[in-house]
């Protein structure tokens, strides 16, 4: 798979301006998490990993705070994931990973940034079907064996390991995640993941020039402007 995770998503977080989006996304995601899958991130995996995820990209504590409490009063927006498909300039793929409480609204506004950068929004199955959904865990070390005997002793399946520069990178199917991630604690108590969340990996992945990068610069400016939005995915090789 190489190392085409670093080209896979776009993050919100590239100037400081930017900030606000980020908290307010992050903040987004733990409150579905926290409401769906209990308050506790000891007793909820998906929570305790988001709340790692979202330190290191310096979310502040009162933020997460903010999101977990708002879920414990109950009531509150009902947001629902939708994934959204379709062709960029050059014919690359894109997916648009979102949490909306208005379908409706988040699918017209979608289709709106594909419309402005003369792309098409395709229905669902058009171009899912050419990522792979993967869980992608990264750290350092350079014991690739000792890493991928201990994955296959807690009887995960591997898609792919690889060791470059002291650093080394897990992949396994989503579905894995959890387990692969705790197996890797278990082998290596001290561990601290630089990668750890589940992701859209295109299979195959090509540059793009000219008009055609502008165009694409612009189609993801207009998607991460959207609050619904909260990742994505493409095939543009970057």
């Amino acid at each position: 798979m190489g190392r085409a995770y670093q080209n896979r998503k776009e993050s919100m977080a590239k100037t400081s301006d930017m900030k606000a989006k980020v908290y307010s996304k992050y903040g987004r995601e733990i409150y579905v998490c926290a409401k769906a899958g209990g308050f506790d991130p000891d007793g909820n995996l998906a929570l305790r990993s988001l709340i790692d995820r979202a330190k290191k990209d310096q979310v502040p504590a009162h933020v997460i705070d903010k999101a977990i409490e708002k879920a414990k009063g109950g009531g509150g927006e009902d947001f629902s994931p939708a994934l959204y498909e379709g062709f960029g300039p050059g014919g690359c793929m894109v997916l648009v990973e979102c949490l909306t409480d208005n379908p409706n609204r988040t699918f017209g506004d979608v289709r709106q940034c594909f419309t402005k950068t003369k792309c098409k929004l395709g229905t669902p199955g058009t171009v899912k079907h050419l990522f792979d959904h993967v869980a992608i865990l990264v750290f350092k070390g350079d014991d690739e064996d000792a890493a991928l005997e201990a994955l296959m002793e807690a009887d995960i399946d591997v898609s792919d390991i690889e060791s470059e520069d002291g650093v080394i990178t897990v992949f396994t199917p989503n579905t894995e995640y959890f387990k692969a991630k705790q197996a890797l604690l278990d082998a290596f108590p001290k561990i601290e993941f630089e990668v750890d969340e589940i992701q859209y990996l295109a299979q195959n992945t090509s540059p793009i020039s000219g008009d055609n990068k502008e165009l694409f610069e612009k189609l993801l400016e207009l998607l991460n402007d959207n609050d619904d939005v909260q990742n994505i995915y493409h095939s543009v090789e970057v």
